[in-house]
């Protein structure tokens, strides 16, 4: 096969594990932006019908008409959304609307004010009615729908009165004003100047409401409001202050209206409420409060607007629009309530989405065959460490001064240190699962910490962090920035620290599912320290767990653990950036890698591979059928209950394994740490770290020294 046919069936081979349909509604599910595509398709569909059915629709000159009669009623549609998020509603909108319409014309033709007297006149009353609505719910507790539907009332009333006494000095009033003209009929760009000026709202309150402290107070008492006063937010205020910001949105909607029409009556802003309510409900702002954009309250605005304007040019009577509305809104509730419930489970009834993965032929492990897995009872007898006081030592790790290190589940770096290790100290408490861990050159401690990413931990116990997070992978839906699961670590010469990031998809308590999914979710990840910058080196990585950089410093192996084999990165040298397979056929699920004495490198296996599961990972149907009825534990995880530790050299040849298969002592190994003449072993369900005797083991090598030695800073 030619070199290109190969390059293309290994870009073919992962993109069809790495893709699916599946995979990615699942992930489009989870995306917030997703929300809206519904309620944009049918705007879209809208505006396609109105366009064949009725004539001159789709003109430019249309389009200009409609925004411009569109713009008035979206500054309202912005202000029935703003009260939803808040957890409330504003149903005085419209009323409001016509209220600072009279104003606007009042403080025009009846006070003589200037244009931009008019225009702050008319904004500091809509926003002194949305303030007596914010007093009422904010400070007073009163209910929200009782409330401003009491407001509507008493406004409709008012401004009815008042169009008794003043509609005949509209009339007959004048100004000669090219500004107010301009309100009502310019254009800035081309585009009606009530539209430009919507725009223009819609990306300060998408800031406001994404990139500010007000709208993630305002989102945060909107999902529950005792939370959010248990958090130290101001709710009276916030609620006071965003009624008062659904008046002024109401207000200038007003004054466009007001320059445009220059007139007033009864039917001003009618209907104009449930017809935003509706409007932004479809447009996926929740009425249980907490959740919406302004972006989408516009598209559901548009939908109706639309819906509403076209039914009326092709001739559609009145009170057939007004049921339409009404059977809008009541889809559109049960929409949100439906979608509300089941979006979530939706995504995790799809979410995970196994791959056929085709392992290589598992070695013989039979006591007695000759292979160099075979079975044996050389970890039996481990020395237990700390027995009883440490609680999963994923990884294991001696410094300079032969002083013990395990990392632990409950998110602790414990020490052991004195004679036999009898001293133990808390040596620092990071949070989250420590996993892997290296010395670097100045002895601090460098620590994979699942669900935060790198930390360190200073020689004092000082804790500080390295960096959570890399560049994000641009073509991918799931944003991969954020370091989810650092699992190992190690460092190379030039100090930068090289670390595995095994899922992009998946959490601590549920990354077996990236392994029994089998997709390459995971990825090689580099930090260089010089330099503050951190960097994906290889992504769509099956499962990366162990990493330890060769004793040449040239080449980073990484244990994959669904794959069951170990790869070489190349660093340096003609082969720079090549990934080759190491080992090709391990009997287990492999872990850390680390150094040995000799040159060669310790390997832990995690888990050992019977024939279910070979089976099970080539038949990515019976997984995903089996994963719905019965957890993974209890009938796709590998034996777990094996001990076993793997030496092999540079070139992959395994020259012997370690194994306790009665897992009494040493069960589910993960990590192992050679110093001075010892074997040290940590696993993840243990509450020991082991220790025995190496046969010739080097009695005066230590991994810090074959690291540093040369580079350390001197500590007494």
């Amino acid at each position: 096969m030619s070199t290109t046919a190969m390059d293309f069936t290994s870009f073919g081979t992962r993109l069809r594990s790495s893709y699916s349909p599946r995979l990615l509604l699942s992930e489009l599910l989870l995306k917030q932006w997703f929300e809206p595509v519904i309620p944009f398709t049918v705007m879209i569909a809208v505006v396609v019908y109105f366009s064949a059915t009725i004539p001159e629709y789709a003109t430019a000159a249309n389009s200009n008409s409609l925004m411009r009669l569109y713009a008035e009623f979206g500054f309202v549609a912005l202000g029935m959304a703003v009260s939803l998020i808040s957890g409330g509603i504003d149903f005085s909108v419209g009323a409001n609307l016509a209220a600072c319409n009279f104003a606007a014309l009042y403080f025009l033709y009846v006070t003589g004010l200037p244009i931009w007297g008019v225009i702050l006149a008319t904004l500091a009353t809509g926003m002194v009615i949305g303030g007596i609505n914010g007093v009422l719910v904010g400070y007073m507790k009163a209910r929200p729908f009782l409330t401003t539907l009491v407001t509507l009332i008493i406004l409709r009333a008012s401004v009815n009165l008042l169009n008794e006494r003043y509609a005949t000095v509209f009339a007959t009033s004048s100004i000669d004003s090219d500004a107010w003209d301009y309100i009502g009929d310019g254009t800035l760009l081309g585009i009606p100047i009530n539209a430009a000026a919507l725009l223009i709202v819609l990306l300060v309150g998408h800031v406001l409401l994404s990139r500010s402290r007000y709208g993630w107070h305002l989102i945060a008492i909107g999902a529950s409001r005792k939370a959010a006063r248990h958090a130290g937010i101001r709710v009276e205020r916030m609620l006071f202050a965003t009624y008062a910001l659904s008046g002024i949105l109401s207000a200038a909607g007003a004054i466009f209206y007001a320059a445009r029409q220059n007139s007033t009556d009864s039917t001003t802003g009618v209907g104009w409420e449930f017809q935003a309510l509706t409007a932004v409900v479809i447009g996926g702002v929740s009425l249980g409060g907490g959740k919406g954009t302004v972006w989408r309250a516009m598209i559901g605005g548009l939908i109706v607007f639309l819906l509403l304007n076209g039914l009326v040019r092709l001739g559609i009577p009145g009170y057939v629009t007004s049921a339409v509305n009404g059977v809008i809104l009541l889809v559109a509730v049960g929409i949100d309530v439906k979608w509300a419930k089941n979006r979530g489970k939706a995504a995790q009834k799809i979410y995970v989405n196994p791959a056929k993965l085709p392992l290589a032929a598992a070695p013989s492990i039979e006591a007695g065959s000759g292979s160099p897995y075979a079975h044996n009872n050389r970890l039996v007898n481990a020395e237990a460490i700390g027995l009883g006081r440490v609680e999963g030592p994923e990884d294991v790790i001696l410094d300079r001064h032969d002083r013990l290190y395990g990392s632990t589940r409950d998110g602790n770096i414990i020490r052991f240190s004195g004679p036999n290790f009898i001293q133990r100290d808390v040596f620092a408490h990071i949070g989250g699962r420590p996993l892997g861990m290296q010395f670097d050159a100045n002895e601090n401690l460098i620590v994979a910490v699942a669900g935060m990413g790198v930390y360190g931990v200073k020689p004092d116990g000082e804790v500080f962090k390295v960096t959570d997070e890399t560049n994000r992978t641009w073509y991918k839906l799931n944003d991969d920035s954020r370091l989810r699961m650092a699992d190992d670590l190690d460092i190379a010469p030039d100090g930068k620290i090289y670390f595995s990031d095994c899922t992009t998809r998946y959490e601590m308590t549920t990354n077996t599912l990236d392994i029994m999914e089998g997709r390459p979710n995971g990825r090689l990840v580099c930090y260089d320290p010089k330099t503050k910058k951190t960097w994906t080196v290889l992504n769509h990585f099956y499962f990366p767990n162990g990493i330890c950089v060769s004793h040449d410093g040239k080449s980073v192996l990484i244990a994959s653990t669904s794959l069951c084999k170990v790869f070489r990165y190349r660093l340096e040298g003609p082969r720079k950036g090549a990934l080759e397979i190491l080992i090709d056929d391990l009997p287990g699920l492999a872990d850390n890698i680390n150094r040995a004495s000799d040159g060669t490198y310790w390997l832990a296996l995690v888990g050992i591979r019977s024939p279910a599961f070979d089976l099970a990972m080539r038949n990515p149907g019976l997984r995903l059928r089996m994963v719905k009825q019965v957890p993974i534990d209890e009938w796709l995880a590998p034996g777990m209950n094996h001990g076993c530790v793997l030496k092999f050299t540079e070139t992959g040849e395994v020259l012997g394994s370690w194994w306790d298969p009665s897992g009494i002592s040493h069960s589910t190994l993960t990590s192992m740490r050679e110093h001075k003449g010892y074997l040290y072993l940590g696993g993840l369900e243990n509450n020991r770290i082991g220790r025995i005797k190496l046969d010739g083991g080097d009695e005066t090598w230590t991994g810090y020294e074959a690291y540093w030695g040369n580079k350390r800073r001197d500590r007494g």
